[in-house]
């Protein structure tokens, strides 16, 4: 997920908060999770107007730099706007419609971000190696037990 993602988010996101959406939720995919996108941004507008100026802006602020959406769904509806980017899917719901598809919920594998974390470099987590076998410390107990093993198997032999 590169930084070039991360900004195009950065600027969908201000382009909500210009025109005042809601409740902004930007949800960065889990790759196990078998999520299709590596970001969801979700919102929600009071009205259609407002539903569909914020996925005008979106479009505006985007092809601005270059970026188109690869399909848009819903915008006459104006209940759920879907702009789907490929690397990033724009959610702007209708209070009714976010409340009955909860897509915090369903995706709750997802990591949420705030616009300030999109402006950080994304550090990877270290990947945790196995820990080296080692033998352990024989102490006094443990060899006593061993010689007394060794003396019973001689004497029944």
């Amino acid at each position: 997920m590169s930084s070039e993602i991360r900004q195009q988010v950065a600027r969908a996101v201000k382009a909500i908060e210009e025109k005042k959406g809601e409740d902004v939720v930007i949800l960065e995919m889990d790759r196990n999770s078998g999520a299709f996108t590596d970001y969801f941004v979700v919102c929600s507008g009071t009205n259609p107007r407002q539903i569909q100026a914020i996925a005008d802006d979106v479009q505006k602020q985007l092809s601005e730099a270059g970026q188109r959406p690869n399909s848009v769904e819903g915008y006459n509806q104006a209940e759920w706007v879907l702009l789907d980017y490929v690397d990033f899917v724009l959610h702007v719901f209708s209070e009714r419609a976010r409340r009955f598809y909860d897509l915090e919920r369903l995706w709750k594998s997802a990591r949420r971000l705030s616009a300030a974390d999109l402006a950080k470099p994304r550090t990877r987590k270290a990947r945790k190696t196995p820990a080296k076998k080692t033998s352990r410390p024989r102490t006094a107990a443990r060899t006593r037990t061993r010689a007394r093993a060794k003396k019973k198997t001689r004497k029944s032999a």
